[in-house]
């Protein structure tokens, strides 16, 4: 089977150009403003109902789903965010209990970071009220076109990462 060769780019004229441009810029502000609304909405509603933080939260859903724990140094990666912002939510977590942070057996210079039961619980009972959050507030975009919006900005992710791994 012969491979598909990728078509040369057509220039567009100015005009072209710039509507291209302004859509590029719409789809964006669309996107920063439908993310800015729901995370200010779940962002209160954590402090308010658990006196808890997301970025708090982000962190013990990742170790959710690592029971056996992670290594310290993979969180920035799953989260996004720098080793620095990382540590005083982990260090906060760890005092209020719940997560624990130990040395590898393999390599005293690397931190284990695993759920407590306390933390487990309290992730469980914060988890479904964010599920239940995040299903009010869509409740409005009709249900049977949510699998294809998010096939839809699957595809958008990944030709933005595909982007940025050019050359």
């Amino acid at each position: 089977m012969a491979l598909a060769k990728e078509s040369p780019p057509v220039s567009k004229n100015g005009s072209d150009q710039e509507a291209e441009y302004r859509a590029q810029t719409r789809l964006w502000l669309r996107l920063l403003a439908c993310t800015t609304l729901i995370e200010g909405e779940l962002r209160r509603r954590f402090r308010e109902e658990f006196d808890f933080t997301m970025p708090r939260f982000d962190v013990l859903a990742q170790l959710d789903r690592e029971p056996s724990g992670l290594v310290l140094g993979e969180l920035p990666k799953r989260l996004m965010v720098s080793a620095g912002n990382l540590t005083p939510i982990v260090d906060r977590l760890v005092a209020d209990g719940y997560i624990t942070r130990t040395p590898s057996n393999l390599d005293r210079r690397v931190q284990i970071v695993c759920m407590t039961v306390e933390g487990q619980k309290a992730f469980r009972r914060m988890a479904k009220s964010h599920g239940s959050w995040l299903a009010e507030l869509l409740a409005g975009f009709p249900a049977d076109r949510l699998d294809g919006l998010t096939s839809e900005l699957d595809e958008l992710k990944g030709a933005v990462r595909d982007t940025m791994q050019k050359p």
